[in-house]
């Protein structure tokens, strides 16, 4: 029986993926992924009656469409998401494990579900998906050292790092061909030492983000700064990892990264701190690709006529509001 896994590429759909995967050993798994904003997914998958599906990570109104034809047609579903669902579907055939709390990610709620199995590749996830207090304190409580805790962190942030591209040849590994390194490691640990894929990614991630750092925002004001990266794969590869450093290092400021993409639009990646009036993904819902959660949030394609509009809209909304 066909068993589909529609997953966000990042390091926490990577992560609920390979929790699953290890826990239900699955014979027939069929996944569904892409780069870290092509999420989509359901629209993509064909199932036929006795086919099962998993989403993991995706945001169910964005995938509202897909969802619905499933469930219409007999294939029952399970989701596993924390960001902005809207209305959720009651049907026999849906089951939600939708959590939509600042302080969870998808790969905590897998966790909670397994009954903590696979606990330490949930704490990678946190790590990749910028909840590194959340993650530090589930660590101390495990008992990690600070030396495991810190690979942890590394690889978290690496897996996150990979997804983002405008599409899959921008990125060091298809999210596919990275879940199937992942496979045969129970524990991240060993993944992180032992494998060459993260070698690889290790090695990618440091030389982008040398060169990333050399960057300087396009106007900075107190509560707020926008960035514009090069048209260039690194930059690319770099913007979330990029948002949440730049978000640790300036905790009271909301931070925008601005990407361009090949059609002449802006992919945008917004970060706001806890404590800000205004939510990120309010923020960023304000336009038609925007989504995301309270304090991480994106815009998928951002016009470049409007990136005046955007930028003055931001700091209105931001500059000394957090």
């Amino acid at each position: 029986m066909p068993q589909f896994f529609a997953y966000n590429g990042d390091a926490d759909g990577l992560c609920a993926l390979q929790q699953l995967r290890l826990a239900e050993r699955p014979q027939d798994a069929i996944l569904i992924t892409g780069v870290k904003r092509d999420i989509k997914l359901l629209s993509r998958i064909n199932a036929q009656p006795g086919d099962e599906v998993t989403a993991l990570d995706v945001s169910l109104d964005s995938n509202r469409e897909g969802l619905l034809r499933l469930l219409d047609t007999g294939i029952p579903v399970r989701y596993f998401d924390h960001h902005h669902a809207g209305e959720l579907p009651t049907h026999a055939h849906f089951t939600s494990y939708i959590d939509t709390s600042p302080q969870v990610c998808t790969s905590l709620l897998v966790d909670r579900f397994l009954g903590g199995r696979y606990h330490a590749w949930a704490i990678t996830a946190a790590f990749g998906d910028s909840l590194p207090k959340v993650a530090h304190a589930l660590a101390q409580q495990a008992g990690y050292s600070a030396d495991t805790i810190a690979t942890l962190e590394r690889l978290g942030i690496c897996l996150n790092y990979n997804a983002y591209g405008e599409s899959i040849p921008d990125l060091h590994f298809d999210p596919v061909e990275l879940a199937a390194g992942m496979l045969p490691y129970a524990d991240p640990l060993d993944f992180a030492r032992e494998s060459a894929v993260c070698a690889q990614l290790f090695a990618g991630y440091e030389a982008d983000m040398s060169l990333a750092r050399e960057l300087s925002p396009l106007r900075e004001v107190p509560g707020a700064l926008l960035l514009v990266l090069p048209d260039a794969a690194w930059a690319r590869r770099v913007i979330g990892v990029l948002a949440n450093e730049l978000m640790h290092e300036k905790p009271s400021s909301a931070i925008a990264l601005l990407s361009p993409r090949a059609n002449g639009s802006y992919t945008v990646s917004l970060r706001v701190p806890a404590n800000s009036r205004v939510a990120a993904d309010e923020f960023c819902l304000r336009f038609p690709t925007g989504g995301g959660r309270r304090t991480a949030a994106g815009i998928n394609e951002l016009p470049a006529g409007e990136l005046d509009t955007f930028a003055a809209s931001f700091e209105t909304q931001f500059a000394d509001a957090a």
